[in-house]
């Protein structure tokens, strides 16, 4: 049985506390991870604050993880002790279903969520499946990796799935996932152009990577390019014009959607029909997907932009996060 320190949600709306806890035995199949370094996602702040209406308190929240192997279940697999690896927002999947046979473990209903009554990385230790704890490759600096686990692949795997180098990208929203959007877009050739509600943020996204920048809250931005867009990534949880969105697109184009929109989004059919557009949306992706994510950063030198604090300065990085102040991803280094 293993103890350990952690930070804990004991309630909406409340401080995270440090104490100790206990893990029970090491399951068959599972992977005892000594935590470095831990991503604040803004899914664990709507957890904290049980936005979703599914928090468990206690709650150990986190789920960017990046750490070393200490212990193994005698059935894990292809891993090693000491071996530095990471941990995003899924621990583990059934394994058996239709989905999991078949790749889309994302998908399985029965996923076990990192920080969904489970004790995620902000912690001294967390587990994980086996089949969901991601070698991390050569070339990525681990102290910046935690990001790719969860808003990474969140983005990567629509530009995977839908994308093609020639297309015509647009990713709504440059924040934690959006930027990362950008990058990617760019690095697989895609032409990209980037919206943004913040014009001091316009250089920025130039420096990512995009071809052209305007603003998310002006409908014009849209209409000026009517069916335009191969592709547009939502990322921002706001309502928006998505009536001029999607006569953005292209023929044959789609609006993807990854950020969680608080509200129905009003869509005409006949607007889809017409040019043959899609809307989609997706979670983040499969451990086959992370780690192609992983090695396409590795690839073309991709990183988050991050912002640290120590591990101790919990509450304080939170807030800051809540504030809307991160550029453009906050990395927790633990210290206990």
């Amino acid at each position: 049985m293993t103890t350990t320190e952690a930070w804990v949600a004991t309630a909406a709306n409340q401080p995270l506390t440090r104490q100790t806890i206990e893990f029970g035995p090491l399951g068959a199949e599972e992977v005892e991870v000594e935590v470095e370094h831990c991503g604040i996602c803004h899914s664990d702040l709507s957890m904290l604050n049980n936005e979703w209406g599914m928090t468990q308190y206690p709650a150990v929240l986190g789920h960017e993880v990046v750490g070393r192997i200490v212990e193994l279940g005698p059935a894990a697999k292809g891993l090693k002790v000491g071996q530095r690896v990471g941990i995003g927002w899924t621990a583990s999947s059934c394994m058996h279903c239709r989905q999991c046979m078949s790749g889309d473990q994302h998908l399985c209903a029965h996923a076990q969520g990192t920080i969904v009554g489970h004790r995620g990385g902000f912690s001294n230790r967390v587990r994980a499946h086996w089949a969901w704890t991601i070698p991390l490759p050569e070339g990525i600096a681990a102290e910046d990796a935690g990001p790719l686990f969860c808003g990474g692949i969140t983005v990567f795997n629509p530009l995977a799935l839908y994308a093609q180098p020639i297309h015509r990208v647009g990713i709504v929203g440059i924040g934690g996932l959006g930027h990362l959007g950008v990058k990617f877009a760019s690095a697989y050739g895609c032409e990209v152009t980037a919206f943004t509600s913040s014009e001091g943020k316009f250089d920025e996204a130039r420096q990512l990577g995009a071809h052209h920048v305007a603003s998310s809250r002006d409908s014009q931005s849209f209409a000026r390019r009517a069916g335009y867009f191969d592709l547009l990534i939502v990322t921002v949880a706001v309502p928006l014009d998505w009536p001029a969105i999607i006569a953005a697109l292209a023929p044959r184009g789609r609006l993807h959607i990854v950020g969680i929109v608080p509200e129905p989004i009003k869509v005409d059919v006949f607007s889809l029909l017409m040019g043959q557009r899609s809307v989609s949306s997706s979670p983040t992706g499969s451990p086959t997907d992370i780690a192609q994510m992983l090695d396409f950063a590795a690839r073309h030198r991709l990183a988050p932009q991050t912002e640290h604090f120590p591990m101790s300065r919990m509450n304080e990085a939170m807030e800051h996060l809540a504030a809307g102040k991160a550029r453009y991803r906050i990395v927790l280094d633990a210290d206990f």
